[in-house]
């Protein structure tokens, strides 16, 4: 069943994903060659609780830290650990936050140094991927439309878009309904409403769509054991159109990137 969120109920749900927002312009200094993903997992942890939130995957689903941390051939879900960053590594960070009741979740794939071209092209690829399917989240639409181009927009570049991970409702549950594949049919599957908030969140892999997992039960990887990248966003339908409630302006605003990817689809300005 689709949950509609309340004009306020929104609004509360922006302050949950600017939480994590934060957290990953914060952590974005972080990311550097020889750090682990254990001490950015630590440091994330003590930035939500500081900013008057709890971390909303520790204990989810008995999943033991604050982020997911996936380097390289690992999708999503990696468990973070001991092993240092490299020159070169690229790492998914997906980070959930929960405040006044409602979920913040988002994520995005962090450059490690300098990486090859065939891995930036990635990068830049599957974000872009991610701002095609969110101009189809809107009233009217289906669920289908939006997976419809993301997955055209990727393998038109020659990537494997995941079939068995998807995106998702979001709201005083991290996984609401509905499900929101990276793939699909236009016209298909539950129709947008007014109020509705998901989070959408393509996982494109450089070659093969097929995936494994490892034995800890949690790991994602590439079957051919080729990088992986995922970005995700928060995003309302408001007055029948897409609002983003999270934003990358804070990793942009600790990198030195200049941006206005997200302009269009903000009513009001972003205030930092």
């Amino acid at each position: 069943m689709i949950i509609i969120k309340t004009p306020e109920e929104i609004e509360l749900m922006r302050e949950s994903a600017l939480i994590v927002s934060k957290t990953l312009g914060m952590l974005a200094s972080e990311v550097k060659p020889g750090v682990t993903t254990l001490q950015l997992d630590k440091l994330a942890e003590t930035f939500i609780r500081d900013h008057g939130a709890e971390p909303g995957f520790l204990g989810m689903y008995d999943f033991p830290n604050s982020l997911c941390m996936s380097p390289n051939a690992q999708v999503v879900h990696g468990i973070p650990n001991d092993t240092p960053l490299e020159e070169g590594d690229i790492i998914s960070i997906d980070c959930g936050a929960l405040k006044n009741d409602f979920y913040g979740d988002h994520a995005y794939t962090f450059e490690v140094g300098e990486v090859s071209p065939e891995v930036k092209k990635l990068l830049e690829v599957t974000k872009e991927s991610l701002y095609v399917g969110i101009r189809e989240f809107k009233l009217g639409n289906r669920v289908g439309d939006v997976g419809y181009a993301i997955q055209k927009f990727t393998e038109d570049h020659g990537y494997g878009v995941v079939r068995e991970l998807v995106g998702h409702g979001i709201g005083r549950k991290m996984h609401e309904d509905p499900e929101m594949p990276n793939y699909g049919k236009r016209g298909r599957g539950k129709k947008f409403q007014e109020g509705m908030v998901v989070a959408i969140e393509p996982m494109t892999n450089m070659g093969t769509r097929n995936i494994k997992q490892l034995s800890d039960g949690w790991t994602i990887l590439t079957k051919d054991g080729k990088p992986s990248a995922h970005f995700e966003h928060n995003v309302a339908i408001v007055d029948g159109k897409p609002e983003i409630l999270s934003t990358f302006a804070y990793i942009y605003e600790a990198l030195g990137i200049k941006s206005n990817e997200e302009d269009e689809f903000r009513q009001k300005a972003l205030v930092l």
